[in-house]
């Protein structure tokens, strides 16, 4: 996929740029990048941080607006509760998300990394920016790492993993809470480990590991760790949009003085692109697994094209098709067709959301029993009620008989259901002989609570064959 497979120097990259030529890690040092791009993703990164932090406090109805909770398998998202019997729409949710992500990295490349993954937010607009406050810019961060262990050097990388730390902490813990909820995260730390020590040690190893994902791992969790990063050599192709450097009018390189060839291309050389990629490539190679499409390198381009009086865009959203061709077009036929489709999904699952009922009832005749002679003028068949509410407050269920003509008595009644609890009960269908037509007869039976119909049910009562002498 790449558009151009050879390093200035001439040889072919066959290698990751965070490994040296003796498998040693290479620590990037990501250079500071302003620019529009990079405005817009911070403005992007704090409403999602924002989000994040701020949705565990939220609460609707008594309840947490959003809440994971796997160990109970309860779930809301948004304020709507969904319980063990939902696990359908959770699982369809799952199947068309992954459609979506498959269908959108088709059309716009590795968009999703370099704007909203988690990753991605937390290492630039977070611990990046909390190395650069303590640690200074990339050249002040590399001189202090070669630099031997002063007390100037001792307090600062004490103080940045501290904070690094706290903040994994701080995230551990709001993760957790979208688990257990706001108020038990709450409980936890007022009891503390001693009452609760299976969550403070979950607490502690994800913390752990969080720290250590962005303290010392961080960009090789998109170059190894992250199934995504592969899989875009296999979802990508020459129409999908990346971040691209236009070799056509790039090439050849050159450094930009008085007695410049007019012959070489609009790239002066400056390796402005390079030193503020945050996982360590030369984006003028061509499309790279390491790329996650972050937009630096076009920042720092814009700003160099600007100094030196050319226009901007030598690296831009683009296609491999769009830059060898020199028609540039984001939306094409291809991109709205698959768009269309992405949006077909969406509607068909809010759909099945909407769809959703505030019960689910099962009645069934019960198995192994025969209809019964009830007095001397009515048949009566056994049938078993299971009512899942799923609502937020506790319901009573009534049952009627809508067809045909009959009576409903219960053997065991099952009272008040409670928020998210499966209510169990056995019930007869009392049916008039006169009124039976056949040995099977369709009947329908209306499930009300407070006097409103909530469901229908649809099932068949069993009568003597002989009914229809009578």
């Amino acid at each position: 996929m790449a558009q151009k497979k050879e390093t200035p120097g001439g040889s072919y990259r066959d290698k990751l740029s965070t490994v040296d030529s003796s498998g040693k890690r290479v620590w990037i040092y990501a250079k500071k990048v302003r620019g529009k791009y990079y405005n817009k993703r911070q403005l992007v990164a704090i409403l999602l941080l924002a989000f994040l932090f701020g949705v565990p406090f939220i609460r609707y109805q008594g309840d947490p607006i959003m809440l994971f909770n796997v160990l109970e398998r309860k779930f809301i998202i948004f304020g709507v509760v969904f319980w063990p019997q939902d696990i359908h729409l959770i699982l369809l949710v799952f199947i068309t998300s992954l459609v979506f992500i498959a269908l959108f990295t088709v059309i716009f490349g590795r968009l999703f990394c370099g704007w909203v993954c988690p990753q991605t937010i937390f290492m630039e607009f977070v611990f990046r920016k909390i190395e650069w406050a303590i640690e200074g810019d990339a050249a002040a961060q590399r001189k202090l790492d070669k630099a031997p262990w002063t007390f100037n050097k001792v307090w600062r990388k004490s103080l940045k993993h501290i904070v690094f730390y706290l903040t994994a902490f701080a995230t551990a813990s709001t993760f957790l809470a979208y688990i257990v909820g706001m108020d038990q995260l709450l409980m936890y730390f007022r009891e503390g480990p001693a009452v609760h020590p299976g969550g403070f040690t979950g607490l502690l190893i994800f913390s752990g590991l969080f720290y250590f994902v962005f303290a010392f791992f961080r960009e090789q969790v998109c170059t190894i760790a992250c199934p995504y990063g592969r899989l875009q050599g296999v979802l990508i192709d020459k129409r999908s949009i990346i971040v691209g450097y236009d070799y056509k009018r790039g090439e050849p390189r050159g450094p930009l003085n008085k007695a410049r060839d007019a012959e070489l291309g609009d790239c002066v050389a400056c390796n402005a692109c390079v030193v503020v990629c945050p996982t360590g490539i030369d984006i003028r190679n061509g499309t790279q697994m390491e790329c996650i499409n972050c937009t630096a390198c076009m920042d720092a381009c814009d700003a160099v094209m600007e100094r030196t009086g050319k226009p901007k865009g030598l690296i831009r959203y683009d296609s491999e098709e769009g830059i060898e061709t020199g028609h540039h077009s984001v939306f094409n036929a291809r991109s709205i067709a698959y768009s269309a489709v992405l949006t077909a999904l969406i509607f068909f699952v809010a759909a099945l959301f909407i769809m959703r009922g505030d019960s689910e009832t099962t009645i069934l005749r019960e198995r192994g029993t025969l209809f019964q002679e009830y007095g001397t003028d009515s048949i009566s068949n056994i049938y078993t009620l299971q009512v899942v509410n799923k609502i937020r407050k506790p319901v009573q269920i009534e049952l009627k008989l809508l067809s045909p003509i009959g009576n409903i008595k219960y053997i065991s009644d099952p009272g008040v259901i409670e928020k998210g609890k499966l209510g169990r009960g056995r019930f007869l269908v009392i049916i008039g002989r006169n009124d039976l037509h056949a040995s099977k007869t369709p009947i329908v039976i209306g499930v009300y609570s407070n006097d409103k119909r909530i469901e229908e049910y649809k099932s068949t009562f069993v009568g003597p064959k002989s009914l229809n002498k009578h």
